[in-house]
């Protein structure tokens, strides 16, 4: 059978995954190192990073998290009772609450951003900032 793609597309396509699934491993200890969970690492990384805003709803996080309602409302409160995340209301809609970043949270997120920054330039992925 002949394939439609060639081999140097499928070794691309092969070393990118390789390399997403290195970046991921080095990502999961960073974050355990320094006494996250990888959840909750990609929780307060997802917030802070929110495009235009410092604040997410938890519908807006389990999509970017590609999780469910339940399971990134359990990783909200998880992070809440360790003052990583706060909740406060929602003004435009009083059905919902928006999640920030604590001061807590943000200390640590920049030891791991620092890091990863780090990582990538040393993947040649990194973008002057």
């Amino acid at each position: 059978m002949n394939s439609l793609l060639s081999k140097e597309v499928y070794e691309y396509l092969g070393e990118f995954r390789y390399q997403l699934r290195k970046f991921q491993k080095f990502s999961d200890s960073a974050a355990q190192r320094l006494g996250l969970t990888p959840q909750q690492h990609q929780l307060i990384l997802a917030i802070q990073g929110y495009p235009g805003r410092d604040f997410a709803t938890p519908r807006e996080l389990a999509e970017r998290l590609q999780i469910t309602h339940h399971a990134c409302v359990g990783l909200i409160d998880r992070c809440e009772q360790l003052e990583f995340v706060s909740r406060r209301e929602n003004p435009e809609d009083g059905r919902s609450v928006l999640i920030e970043v604590t001061p807590k949270g943000i200390q640590i997120l920049e030891k791991l951003s620092e890091i990863h920054l780090e990582e990538i330039k040393k993947i040649g992925l990194f973008k002057d900032f």
